[in-house]
């Protein structure tokens, strides 16, 4: 498989999750009342975090169409940081949380830390050099067809 469909798929699962977190963060008693209130934990609802909040959602939704359309050298670094920059944001989301849901944040960071893991390591283990579709079918067309020995 292309370490681009790789990377694709990967933002793509670190996506979902990132925002399933949210909306089942939403079934936590009192936050519905926070947000009606213009209050997200510590923050007032504003334009600025709104924008924040928009900007940490649109990185990683770009990387699906970075990872997939840019040349391999600029794609590989780009994922490179972006990556290794999301895994202290999502450990700083559960921050101020209440213990009674270590087990919900803990397996969706640890969840987003992996997703987040296997990109470093796509994105640092991406060869080189790899030949284009086209130059592989050509190579392919020009080998002669062998036929089945006969015993």
């Amino acid at each position: 498989m292309p370490v681009q469909a790789k990377l694709a798929a990967a933002w793509t699962s670190f996506m979902f999750l990132y925002i399933y977190v949210d909306y089942l963060a939403l079934y936590k008693p009192g936050v519905v009342d926070d947000i009606l209130a213009g209050i997200v934990y510590e923050f007032d609802i504003g334009p600025t975090f709104v924008a924040i909040s928009l900007t940490l959602m649109a990185i990683p939704i770009l990387m699906i169409l970075v990872s997939t359309t840019l040349p391999a050298r600029l794609s590989r670094t780009i994922n490179l940081v972006v990556a290794a920059l999301y895994i202290p944001v999502s450990i700083v989301n559960a921050a101020g949380e209440s213990w009674t849901y270590f087990y919900f944040y803990g397996l969706s960071i640890g969840l987003e830390v992996l997703l987040l893991v296997f990109i470093l390591r796509s994105a640092w283990t991406w060869p080189r050099h790899t030949a284009s579709p086209a130059t592989l079918a050509a190579s392919l067309d020009s080998q002669p067809l062998r036929t089945p020995r006969q015993a």
